[in-house]
């Protein structure tokens, strides 16, 4: 949990930080990269589906009580987003309807772990992970990655799972590296799974964090989970896909060939009921009746990393170059990360450091920024790099 509150604190001053930059200098002189917040309207189709809802909100219960897994036609459209993506034909029944991406995490971990059980996470990673594992007893065990390109270290996570592992949880694209994980890295992880549950006589489940799946630029479909292991469970979000983030609307889906599917189906039912969400929220379900398989224009994001890509080489960074989500976790250019975040800070430049994210030296930039914030900050963060690098010479 040390990680994970010092995480915290840090995106937060950075918040705080930017708020006061912004009220000296004014907005457009300050160049915020912070924050993954979408900036994009959403599609056409959402703007649709709530006309829709507002037409029809003159009728008995048009947002009445629903069953706790979410109304039966959002969850069958869920299903059918849900089994073409991950190849594997899955009913409504194995989905719920969850309270964003989070939501459905804190559901999953609520009916699996007991006090002390571990889930291992290749770091970096995302923040909250270590207070969502908390909340229900758990701990979250950490794999460092020593890869230049944050790929799986298939063989450091190996060697964290122990007798109390209960889970391995991995976020494909990535939070905050932009990684997507190929498909034969994902199969060798299943083995690997396969051969520890069977060494410490109970099931190690595989979790896929996906709320940025269609933030996808390799031009590949990004591989699905549930072929590489039976004991698997995806959790999406819609917060990017149709930039519905204050709407708190996503899922929760178990593969099939679960052993015991029903029995875990019916603990995650009951703990998003009596964790208090009770169920996702109504006007978002019925948004996703009709706009579940809709997206933004992704190609907005494209030109954006690159832009940003373009600045940082300007700027003499080495970096990996993000295929999914919108991050880039770029090396710090001295040792001391926060050297670097101070220096861009004196250039009004708002970045956060990876030590929030379970890897110091490194820094995310989150490009879901307006075009001009890139552009403001390209000669910026050139500045930045060239003093730090200068200072650190002199000492």
């Amino acid at each position: 949990m040390a990680v994970a509150v010092s995480g915290g604190s840090a995106i937060r001053k950075m918040f705080e930080q930017g708020i006061e930059l912004k009220k000296k200098y004014g907005e457009n002189n300050v160049f915020d990269f912070s924050l993954g917040n979408p900036d994009l309207a959403p599609p056409a189709a959402v703007k649709a589906a709530l006309l829709k809802i507002a037409n029809d909100a003159d009728k008995p219960f048009a947002v009445g009580y629903m069953p706790n897994a979410g109304y039966p036609a959002t969850r069958e459209a869920l299903a059918a987003l849900v089994s073409k993506e991950q190849q594997v034909q899955t009913p409504a029944a194995n989905i719920i309807a969850t309270v964003g991406a989070a939501g459905g995490l804190n559901v999953l971990f609520h009916a699996i772990l007991s006090a002390g059980d571990e889930v291992v996470v290749p770091s970096p990673y995302f923040v909250e992970y270590g207070f969502y594992v908390g909340n229900h007893g758990g701990v979250l065990k950490p794999v460092p990655t020593n890869r230049r390109d944050f790929s799986l270290d298939l063989e450091a996570i190996d060697g964290a799972i122990g007798p109390k592992t209960r889970a391995v949880l991995v976020n494909t694209p990535n939070n905050p590296t932009g990684q997507i994980y190929p498909a034969e890295d994902l199969a060798a992880l299943g083995r690997t799974l396969e051969r520890r549950s069977a060494e410490f006589g109970r099931t190690i489940y595989l979790v896929s964090d996906e709320p940025y799946r269609q933030l996808n630029y390799t031009g590949e479909p990004i591989p699905p989970i549930f072929p590489a292991y039976a004991h698997s469970v995806v959790v999406g979000s819609f917060s990017k896909t149709l930039s519905l983030a204050g709407e708190r609307i996503g899922y929760l889906a178990a593969n099939p060939a679960i052993d015991g599917v029903e029995t875990l189906m019916g603990g995650l039912i009951l703990s998003n009921r009596t964790l208090g969400f009770v169920n996702a929220p109504a006007i978002g379900q019925k948004i996703l009746q009709s706009a579940a398989e809709e997206g933004i224009d992704v190609e907005v994001y494209r030109r954006r990393r690159d832009a940003l890509a373009a600045a940082f080489t300007n700027a003499g960074l080495e970096f990996f170059l993000p295929k999914g989500a919108f991050y880039f976790f770029v090396p710090s250019p001295v040792a001391d990360e926060t050297k670097f975040v101070e220096a861009l800070l004196d250039e009004r430049i708002l970045a956060v450091g990876g030590s929030g994210f379970g890897l110091p030296g490194f820094l995310r930039f989150a490009f879901c920024v307006e075009d001009r914030v890139i552009a403001g900050a390209t000669e910026g963060i050139a500045r930045a790099v060239a003093a730090v690098r200068r200072t650190e010479a002199k000492a």
